[in-house]
């Protein structure tokens, strides 16, 4: 239980971070910036960090599927 916790925090704080990230690049490249391809690295950030938010979830649940099923718990209903 408690690695399933470690693992979806890890995962929260560093798509938070990744996406704000990605945010703010982004913006710095639409608004500020006249180098275009700034732009580009900020949608490539935002998209990685919905892609690692994803792969941890995706992890969690599993990993929550195989202890589940370990113990004799019936999955679905």
């Amino acid at each position: 239980m408690e690695s399933r916790l470690k693992l979806l925090n890890a995962t929260k704080y560093v798509g938070a971070i990744l996406l704000t990230m990605g945010i703010a690049i982004f913006l710095y490249g639409s608004f500020v910036s006249d180098f275009r391809p700034v732009m580009g690295i900020g949608i490539g950030t935002v998209m990685g960090a919905v892609f690692i938010f994803l792969m941890g979830m995706f992890l969690v649940a599993s990993e929550e599927m195989v202890t589940n099923c370990k113990q004799g718990k019936k999955i679905l209903p």
